[in-house]
């Protein structure tokens, strides 16, 4: 499949974990990225005037404000993720960790049927577009620490609290 140009309207939002950049196609929504680590301007990109990426952009929004109210643990936002065959197999994996659970990088590589591909598996977690919503902060180093995640290890360990009960960021 070629490549698709990637989007540049969408909006951002502010969050308790701090500005996300959400973008979309008509097809689903295609970056939730922490503003500082997307490389984004802190002002927000064009606004979308398709009908259908307004709605992936609103329902996104929706979803993430329920989320961090502690009234969403699964997100039904469409997705339009753009990626080798390997990241889609991982960031796969990552949708199937339970919300409140956490998985190791080498549980994924096992999950994927190549027990060796545990730093494969971390470089494409690296590059997962829709952070949150496809959530790499549910992946933890085989001991159970916190490991690398694009937002920082603050704000993981925020989310994972907030998955465990610990309280809603709202």
């Amino acid at each position: 499949m070629p490549a698709r140009p990637t989007p540049s309207s969408g909006r951002i939002i502010d969050s308790p974990v701090g500005p996300l950049l959400l973008q979309a196609s008509a097809d689903g929504l295609t970056r939730c990225l922490f503003v500082e680590a997307s490389g984004a301007d802190v002002e927000a990109p064009p606004a979308p005037v398709d009908r259908a990426e307004i709605a992936v952009l609103d329902q996104a929004e929706a979803e993430l404000g329920e989320y961090f109210a502690g009234d969403r643990t699964g997100f039904d936002v469409p997705l339009d993720l753009r990626g080798t065959p390997f990241q889609l197999d991982v960031w796969a994996q990552l949708r199937a960790i339970p919300h409140g659970a956490t998985a190791s990088y080498g549980d994924l590589a096992r999950n994927l049927g190549n027990p060796q591909a545990s730093r494969a598996v971390g470089m494409a977690n690296n590059k997962n577009p829709v952070a949150i919503i496809v959530p790499c902060h549910r992946v933890v180093g085989a001991d159970g620490s916190l490991t690398g995640y694009a937002g920082g290890l603050d704000r993981k360990r925020l989310l994972l609290d907030l998955e465990a009960g610990i309280g809603a960021l709202l």
